[in-house]
């Protein structure tokens, strides 16, 4: 007996980016801030395109946006630290994702950081941090897949945390 397919309807063969954009604000995500520090200080930014690769040795991956200035930061610093957030650091999350109008430094004045083996910062308060060492960086389309080994795991390990989604943040 042959199968046959039944088409879904309202389906996009080749989505355009914003039909792209709005299925993925339909995905649920967890919420990290990736840190740096180099020659310029410290840089970061909230990203929800992170995984861990494997566990022997410790492996992450986070996609960041190529014309990312933190991407050139870790670059040259082949140092990045994931730092997973509570559920409560919604504001936290908007701060490094450059909606309020804070930019470099004066954004890590609004929480508590900390450092683990690499230096990049580890924020005091997060669910878990991973310090990572670069080892591959892989450019697909506009951004940069970037695997670093982990060499250091801190946070406080409980409490609730924050996801993305619907293009919002919420605790769970």
């Amino acid at each position: 007996m042959t199968k046959t397919f039944q088409a879904v309807p309202h389906v996009t063969a080749i989505p355009d980016a914003p039909a792209f954009r709005q299925a993925m604000a339909q995905v649920t995500s967890a919420v990290h801030i990736v840190t740096t520090r180099g020659a310029m200080g410290r840089a970061g930014l909230t990203a929800t395109s992170v995984a861990s690769v494997s566990d022997a040795p410790p492996t992450m991956l986070v996609c960041v946006d190529g014309i990312s200035r933190t991407l050139t930061a870790i670059e040259a610093s082949g140092a990045f630290c994931i730092n997973t957030l509570a559920g409560n650091d919604g504001e936290l999350a908007e701060i490094f994702a450059r909606r309020r109008g804070i930019e470099g430094e004066a954004r890590f004045a609004t929480a508590e950081w900390t450092t683990l083996v690499t230096g990049a910062p580890a924020l005091a308060g997060s669910l878990v941090a991973f310090d990572c060492r670069l080892i591959e960086v892989h450019r697909v389309a506009t951004h940069r897949i970037l695997i670093g080994e982990v060499v250091a795991i801190g946070g406080r390990g409980q409490g609730s945390g924050l996801v993305y989604r619907r293009r919002g943040f919420s605790e769970v």
